[in-house]
């Protein structure tokens, strides 16, 4: 009784003791998701892939589809803060269970509230394009396995696509992304690359200059074999049959076939052949090509945009052994490369 008092006396001259961790957010139960679909009927669908391995010309294309709309970038669960920021405090949680709010039955509603803020995101522009099947397009390049497991937390009923592009085209755009863009990460060394690079361009394409540091090719070779191992890893191990992976430059050289595989993975109701010829208009467009153009021409127009293979006229043999030496494993085992002999 003692202590009672004393607690009380605390609460009324210092007020309730704020915590200071906030417990782990719970996932979403099936019953959750059943009630939550009564109001977000919706069928959803969610593109990973790392940076520059086309999951923006994946996302144009999904949508041709007269049943399926995608749109790119809200990051859900891909870029910080993410979506569960939304209750990732010790003081959302208090309000989200606190026993006076009747409206909670005893349970933590963040798991609701996340799935309701990304439900009427993306339902509301489906329904403007009158349409059954949506998704979003987030590049997955910082955060990979986890990126997973926060989607399943929330989405356990939804689709996961995943695509895959050779890691040395993906080097190779994502360093140009820094060039033209003239990203405030550059190194004074990748300064003086772009100023040669302007001078004489031949010299990157002769295998006497490269277009990398050491530290780049590193990095950015880690990041894609991460990414590839826990995407993939998590992927089929939380989603199973709604998991699907491909890579881009089967879309490149089968686009319909390969868009086909996507809309029926995604449960169209029919793939019209009409669209075959909408696939080809929309793969002859270009508008980050444009864009770059427009940025910095001089630059991007040294590298054909979206194409298979670019790193084989720019890639010297010390590029080529370090990237064996980071990302040579997981070539071979996306079927890029039968062994380290290229």
């Amino acid at each position: 009784m003692t202590s009672r008092f004393r607690s009380a006396a605390r609460i009324l001259i210092k007020g309730d003791p704020k915590k200071k961790t906030r417990n782990p957010i719970p996932a979403i139960t099936s019953e959750e998701v059943v009630e939550i679909r009564q109001f977000f009927p919706r069928e959803k669908f969610f593109i990973f892939g790392h940076a520059r391995s086309g999951t923006t010309l994946l996302m144009r294309l999904a949508r041709l589809h007269p049943e399926v709309h995608c749109n790119y970038q809200a990051h859900f669960f891909t870029r910080k803060p993410l979506l569960k920021s939304l209750v990732d405090s010790p003081e959302a949680e208090e309000w989200l269970t606190r026993k006076s709010n009747r409206w909670n039955q005893g349970r933590d509603l963040s798991p609701l509230v996340l799935r309701a803020a990304a439900d009427i995101i993306m339902e509301r522009d489906a329904a403007r394009e009158g349409k059954m099947i949506v998704g979003d397009k987030s590049p997955s390049s910082t955060i990979h396995g986890q990126s997973v497991r926060d989607m399943h937390a929330v989405y356990p009923d939804a689709k996961l696509v995943y695509i895959v592009r050779d890691g040395r085209d993906v080097l190779v755009s994502e360093r140009f992304r820094n060039f033209v863009e003239e990203s405030k990460f550059l190194t004074a060394e990748d300064k003086c690359i772009i100023e040669e690079l302007r001078k004489d361009q031949s010299q990157f394409t002769n295998g006497t200059r490269s277009i990398f540091t050491e530290t780049f090719i590193r990095r950015v070779a880690k990041g894609w074999v991460t990414n590839l191992q826990e995407i993939e890893e998590e992927g089929k191990g939380l989603f199973g049959k709604n998991y699907f992976a491909l890579r881009y430059e089967n879309l490149l050289s089968n686009p319909f076939d390969e868009m086909n595989k996507l809309w029926r993975f995604l449960g169209v109701k029919k793939v019209n052949k009409s669209l075959e010829k909408e696939i080809k208009i929309e793969m002859a467009s270009n508008p980050d090509e444009e864009w770059q153009s427009q940025r910095n021409g001089d630059i991007s127009s040294f590298l054909p945009k979206g194409q298979a293979g670019n790193w084989q006229r720019l890639f010297t043999a010390r590029d080529k052994s370090i990237f064996k030496e980071v990302a040579g494993e997981m070539l071979a085992q996306w079927k890029y490369e039968k062994d380290s002999n290229w």
